[in-house]
């Protein structure tokens, strides 16, 4: 029995191994759907507008959204902003389809969970097949037999907007599907909602998948189930969340390209934040206390000539 307790996550004699993977009716529906839709009717509507709005809904939901306001922000706090603008960026990370804050929230801290500790569950871990790996994540959730307990923070549980969003969390695609209709007609609706979907929410499995599997490591944590790898060639694709194995290392660093030449453009818009006077308190790699166990792997390699990671 595990006996490590982590953000949230309220450990009570939890088990992060033994456990049961169950499929989710609604998550799968949800999916497949706007899976089904992108796959149809993406060649049947497509046109250079819809692409570009395609591009542009799907940049600005998985960086400023997801990855900024969402992981970095509300789940993490490394940064502190506005509440106006907190709320307005966890919102475009709701569009992206995955969650609401809270589920994301207990997604992200389970897993976390899970992963620190010495053992964990297959799903928690990535360790299955490919195509079994994306059932599990994209369709099922795991079940275990005796769960840590989960506790959002008071300023999470007493947040209206928050409660009302995750209450309609798939609903917030209406808004947005009407205003695309009323725009740019089928193929804008099409792309800039069931095909930025079903992108969004493959990729980031894609992602999870080979980022916990192998590649380039910068650092390592000892008596760990799980080492985070980074995925170099994906950082702007990403937003930068690609550099899996630096965000494992230092968890609340609001920048998480921290090499020499790990491009993050979400750490480029909390700058921006930062520049404007809209974002204050933000955590770095050399400011938060070290992980237990932290370990430098080949920093030679890390850091192109031996040169320190660029914490600034």
């Amino acid at each position: 029995m595990s006996s490590i307790a982590t953000g949230r996550m309220i450990d009570d004699n939890s088990d992060p191994v033994k456990g049961r993977v169950v499929w989710m009716p609604a998550k799968s529906i949800w999916i497949a759907t706007m899976t089904l839709i992108a796959v149809i009717g993406g060649p049947l509507t497509f046109t250079w507008s819809a692409l570009g709005v395609f591009i542009l809904l799907t940049a600005v939901t998985i960086c400023l959204g997801h990855s900024v306001g969402m992981h970095r922000l509300l789940i993490h706090r490394s940064f502190s902003t506005h509440i106006w603008i907190e709320h307005f960026l966890v919102y475009l990370g709701t569009l992206v389809g995955m969650a609401g804050p809270f589920g994301m929230i207990y997604a992200h801290d389970i897993r976390d969970w899970a992963q620190r500790q010495p053992g964990c569950h297959d799903l928690f871990a990535h360790r299955r097949s490919f195509f079994i790996d994306a059932f599990w994540q994209m369709h099922c959730t795991v079940v275990l037999h005796h769960p840590p307990r989960f506790v959002l923070k008071e300023r999470e549980r007493r947040d209206r907007f928050y409660r009302f969003v995750e209450a309609t969390w798939m609903a917030q695609q209406i808004p947005l599907l009407v205003v695309l209709l009323a725009l740019g007609g089928l193929p804008w609706a099409v792309w800039g909602v069931a095909m930025r979907i079903s992108v969004s929410l493959t990729g980031h499995w894609l992602v999870g998948h080979f980022a916990h599997r192998g590649g380039h490591q910068g650092w390592s944590v000892d008596d760990v189930a799980v080492q985070g790898y980074n995925l170099p060639r994906f950082g702007l694709v990403t937003f930068g969340e690609s550099f899996h194995g630096n965000h494992h290392a230092f968890p609340e660093s609001a920048r998480l390209g921290i090499e020499p030449g790990q491009l993050d453009l979400g750490w480029h818009f909390i700058r921006l934040l930062a520049g404007l006077g809209l974002a204050s308190a933000i955590k770095l790699p050399h400011t938060i206390a070290p992980r237990r166990g932290l370990k430098r792997v080949d920093a030679s390699e890390t850091a192109g000539d031996g040169v320190n990671p660029s914490w600034a």
